[in-house]
């Protein structure tokens, strides 16, 4: 019987690799991980810190640090760190050199709520709580507080974030009742009636065209209200 070298050679080779590749992920399983490295995308500005993140995961897994990497669930250590009300998304993985890595995605606050609870509007109009770590520069929203008037606010927030000389001046919103909002700027004592959300751009349009006009005469100070609630008109309250 003529014995077939090619197919013992075929099947040595395929225990061959075998054995390395049980080998290698023997050797893999039983590293521990070296370090933890967490990056924050977004601003600079952290309302959820490295050191917050750390005892979060200590809460729930102990140290990390040298932990064998075959009792890491990563799916798990992700969904713990994106239930932070902080964070908005977060990217779990290991390195080859065994860090543990993760992309942690901020929240980003566009309105801060000051009434009998306070509390920021972030940028999907959701309620996002106050960090004791940092506060956030952006309008104040005070008055008649409630589930329309605020989906109204953001979309009167989202329109401003979107206007560079509104984002720069615009430091508050008050909701005077819902279908009416007013404005108040950083730089100027007068107050913006800008009514309900409707044709935000038209009403916005007209209100710089005024301001440009008024700051090159220079009878800024002469107003104290500016409505813009009638129909393609800025009407104006003198002192």
């Amino acid at each position: 019987m003529k014995i077939n070298w090619n197919y013992i050679k075929f099947i040595g080779l395929i225990i061959c690799i075998t054995g390395l590749y049980a080998f290698s992920s023997h050797r893999s399983d039983s590293k521990t991980v070296e370090g933890m490295n967490l990056k924050f995308t977004g601003e600079n500005n952290l309302y959820i810190t490295q050191a917050m993140v750390n005892k979060l995961l200590i809460q729930n897994y102990g140290i990390i640090k040298n932990m064998p990497k075959e009792k890491l669930d990563l799916n798990t250590i992700e969904k713990v760190i994106a239930a932070n009300e902080m964070v908005k998304s977060a990217q779990v993985y290991l390195t080859i050199t065994g860090e543990l890595t993760s992309n942690i995605v901020q929240r980003q606050p566009i309105g801060r709520v000051e009434g009998k609870t306070k509390f920021y509007l972030d940028e999907e109009g959701k309620k996002m709580p106050l960090s004791s770590n940092h506060s956030a520069r952006v309008p104040i929203i005070t008055g008649n507080i409630t589930g329309k008037s605020l989906e109204d606010v953001y979309v009167i927030l989202k329109y401003i974030n979107r206007d560079d000389f509104l984002r720069k001046n615009v430091i508050g919103i008050h909701i005077e009742d819902e279908e009416n909002y007013k404005l108040k700027f950083r730089l100027e004592h007068f107050v913006v009636n800008l009514g309900n959300v409707d044709d935000l751009e038209e009403k916005f349009n007209n209100f710089k065209a005024f301001y440009t006009k008024a700051a090159k005469d220079k009878t800024l100070g002469n107003y104290n209200i500016v409505s813009l609630e009638f129909n393609n008109q800025v009407v104006c309250t003198k002192i």
